[in-house]
């Protein structure tokens, strides 16, 4: 049988050469070939696959052209690519030297269309926000971080949905269409990649609050499923939140003082306790406190927004 692996990447070639090492070390009775999706047809990267490329595991490099996105990028890997099935794993990630053939080993019966392994996220002993807010990839019941597809059902599914421009619900938009056309898939825990935290800058989650507008096309394209299996990203005290700090703003202007300050107090309130919570696992140094304290004052307006574009581009309300 034949596997191709598929990797999207954008101008992370440290990153890449990494995965990329790993998955020349795969031991596997497959014969394996590796597609890399540059969506910003970088030079440095096509070096990185030209340096590391052998009889063992032959990579090949593929430039993105058209919509881009990680979902478009998979898409051009996977339709450039040869095997009956189909892997994806991420340019950040370090797949397991027996990853390969644990993905396909899942392949046992009729019926299953995918597989989705176990994504490990190493934390330390005090870790960031980001690095906790990373780690929900350990929960995810199907990332492309870790899945493998028959080639023929991402040829029926026409592939990822390219309107998930960003790194968020391409995935389980995937994993829903192919429920839906009663395909079947099995979780396989030895099909094992780990996906180190990267370094954030101050303020990612603020960045972050983006993919509230793909939870909104999720949402609309799969309601049922949505709700009974994804994690809202803009849940309900959020809202809240914002109809508070508006709430005041609007009582002040009216004159009504002490309503306001009721309301102020309020938003606050739940600000210093949507802070706290954020804090729980984490470490406590002073900067990441502080960047908590400023950043838990902007992400419900920010998410609000974002999620409520969404609804708008999508032409759906908010859940």
């Amino acid at each position: 049988m034949r596997v191709s692996v598929v990797v999207p990447t954008y101008r992370r070639p440290d990153l890449l050469s990494r995965c990329l090492a790993a998955l020349a070390r795969q031991h596997a009775p497959h014969e394996i070939d590796v597609i890399v999706a540059d969506d910003a047809g970088d030079e440095a990267t096509r070096r990185v696959v030209q340096q590391l490329t052998s009889k063992r595991v032959r990579m090949r490099y593929v430039q993105v052209a058209g919509r881009h996105g990680p979902a478009a990028a998979r898409n051009a890997g996977w339709r450039a690519a040869h095997g009956e099935i189909i892997a994806f794993t991420d340019d950040d990630c370090v797949p397991d030297s027996g990853w390969v053939a644990a993905g396909v080993g899942g392949f046992v019966e009729d019926g299953i269309a995918a597989v989705t392994g176990q994504t490990i996220v190493p934390l330390p002993a005090e870790p960031t926000d980001h690095a906790v807010t990373t780690a929900g990839l350990q929960r995810s019941e199907f990332v492309t971080a870790n899945c493998f597809c028959r080639r023929d059902v991402l040829v029926a599914l026409g592939g990822f949905d390219e309107q998930f421009t960003a790194a968020w619900r391409e995935d389980s938009d995937l994993q829903f269409r192919i429920l839906d056309r009663g395909g079947k898939i099995v979780r396989i825990t030895d099909a094992v990649v780990v996906h180190p935290v990267r370094q954030a800058a101050w303020g990612a989650s603020l960045r972050e609050q983006r993919k509230a507008a793909f939870d909104a096309l999720l949402l609309h394209k799969h309601p049922q499923h949505y709700r009974e299996r994804i994690e809202t990203i803009c849940p309900s005290h959020y809202y809240v939140i914002v109809l508070l700090a508006l709430a005041a703003l609007l009582l002040a202007a009216m004159g009504l003082v002490w309503l306001a300050i009721a309301a102020a107090a309020a938003w606050a309130a739940l600000t210093l306790r949507f802070t706290y919570l954020r804090l729980q696992k984490t470490t406590r140094s002073p900067g990441h406190v502080f960047e908590m304290l400023l950043t838990s004052m902007a992400i419900p307006f920010l998410c609000v927004y974002w999620r409520l574009y969404g609804a708008v581009r999508f032409q759906l309300l908010p859940e």
